[in-house]
């Protein structure tokens, strides 16, 4: 089962890759892969401690693949929840891997991940609510049939 997919601030997870000379890059791409294959629910993502080993192992080569992956991911995401994407955007985190703009993906795939995030939010808290409204108006059905027999 998908597990919620937290919110991050992108200029702060920047500024901290930077800040940190890159560990905590390595941190949020495997927070990230891990993520996506969540929301994704896709088993053929490999989670994201043996993502960033292979890109390790293949000098950066795996890269390529896992960032047009991470975009079919997304759009499979969006898809299980309804939401409606403008486009599939594997391509373009395609090209920007191979220009080594790595740190734009991550910030545009958080980005992705945040607005999933909050639909979810927004579904759970509609469904709760419901729930909510359904158990008022049984209460009020009981206590009318209490009043009707009491008359």
């Amino acid at each position: 089962m998908a597990l919620a997919a937290s919110e991050r601030n992108i200029a702060t997870s920047i500024i901290l890759s930077i800040v940190t000379c890159g560990i905590y890059g390595i941190v949020w791409f495997i927070q990230l892969t891990d993520e996506i294959r969540d929301a994704s629910d896709d088993e053929t993502i490999p989670s994201g401690g043996v993502a960033f080993l292979l890109s390790l192992v293949t000098c950066n080569i795996y890269g390529f693949y896992w960032a047009y992956r991470m975009g079919k991911g997304l759009q499979s995401a969006e898809d299980r929840i309804g939401m409606r994407s403008s486009a599939d955007n594997s391509l373009v985190y395609l090209l920007l891997q191979i220009f080594g703009l790595a740190i734009v993906n991550f910030a545009l795939m958080q980005n992705e991940l945040n607005m999933i995030a909050r639909k979810r939010r927004e579904a759970r808290h509609e469904a709760y609510e419901e729930r909510r409204t359904q158990e008022e108006v049984k209460k009020e059905v009981e206590k009318a049939e209490i009043i009707d027999k009491e008359q």
